[in-house]
């Protein structure tokens, strides 16, 4: 099976809550309402820097993969 790199996620003890999962390294959670990351990993110290240094990047691809996936829903 062929996952895709973001899956939407809901759950209705968080009903204000926007979440993307980014489903390859370095998988994490995001709720997009409040930006606040849960990684899936555990980093070494020498990746640290590195997921540092792209966390604005994924950030933005998973608000861009929530906006595609909202525009999409809204125009069937």
């Amino acid at each position: 099976m062929k996952i895709p790199k973001f899956l939407l996620g809901d759950n209705t003890d968080h009903p204000d809550a926007i979440f993307v999962v980014h489903t390859e390294f370095p998988r994490f959670i995001i709720d997009l309402t409040t930006d606040e990351v849960e990684w899936l990993e555990e980093f070494d110290p020498s990746d640290q820097q590195e997921v540092a240094d792209q966390t604005e990047q994924f950030i933005t691809e998973a608000a861009d993969f929530y906006d595609r996936e909202v525009d999409r829903y809204a125009h069937d």
